[in-house]
């Protein structure tokens, strides 16, 4: 039998060395979420945080309603493509401008595999300066930077936001292992493997695709996630998703099953 799964994910957690109480799932703006789902999100199942990046109107027009009212309760994430530094101020200013917001919560600068250059850096940490970005994180494909980032006493960035699904686990070894108590947080994307572990095509013999809700307690249940980042195009499938958060851990026949499943997708 499975082992019990005693508690949910619906409790907040300390998003690392950043100290804000943070949702266990948090809300990616790309895929198109209507604004209703992005309210209903908040006020029915507790999510707090909130990932903008392409300026979808759905969640930019949710976010200026919440942040009339919640914004303290509100942890909003925006994400500059800049990998220069000449376009950072204006990008940032853009996206208080949108969300009629004085500040960002988390500005993540994406997508990094080293270290980002100094002029940008610099220019993120004046941002800070005043007052107008509170955290920087960082985003990327390479597990070894996002390693030396999680254990380094040396490093900018108070939260990563890095790749793991049941069929890409090398972060296990290559971030999560070992990390100091005074650890950035740490946020997991493409819990699905873009969609792969939701298609019956893909699925071993005899065996039943993976929800999305699956997908998100996998990652969830390990003790180094914080966040798991959920990209739903409909209301739906957000609803659907977000059933993760009461149904909680996998229990430990259920995680054979997803590993197994996640091997072969990753074969």
């Amino acid at each position: 039998m499975d082992a019990p799964t005693h508690r949910s994910f619906r409790d907040h957690i300390t998003f690392g060395r950043t100290g804000l109480e943070v949702s266990r799932i948090g809300l990616a703006g790309g895929y198109g979420v209507p604004g209703t789902a992005v309210e209903r999100a908040f006020h029915e199942f507790g999510v707090n945080y909130f990932y903008w990046v392409s300026r979808k109107a759905g969640m930019r027009d949710a976010l200026k309603e919440l942040a009339g009212k919640e914004r303290e309760n509100l942890i909003i994430g925006v994400q500059t493509y800049d990998h220069g530094g000449f376009f950072l101020n204006r990008s940032v200013e853009k996206a208080l401008r949108d969300l009629a917001t004085e500040y960002v919560d988390i500005l993540f600068l994406g997508y990094f595999n080293k270290m980002p250059n100094k002029r940008l850096l610099e220019g993120a940490r004046r941002l800070k300066e005043e007052g107008k970005v509170r955290f920087l994180g960082v985003t990327g494909h390479n597990r070894g930077f996002h390693g030396e980032m999680a254990r380094g006493e040396a490093t900018p960035f108070d939260v990563l936001q890095l790749r793991y699904s049941a069929a890409h686990r090398g972060a296990e070894a290559d971030v999560f292992d070992g990390l100091p108590s005074d650890r950035p947080g740490i946020s997991a994307y493409t819990a699905t493997r873009w969609g792969k572990l939701l298609k019956s095509k893909n699925m071993p013999w005899g065996e039943e695709p993976l929800t999305a809700a699956e997908c998100y307690r996998f990652a969830l249940s390990h003790p180094a996630v914080d966040v798991c980042l959920a990209g739903p195009r409909t209301q739906k499938e957000m609803v659907e998703g977000l059933q993760a958060l009461d149904q909680g851990p996998l229990g430990s026949e259920e995680m054979e099953r997803v590993r197994r499943i996640g091997d072969h997708v990753h074969g």
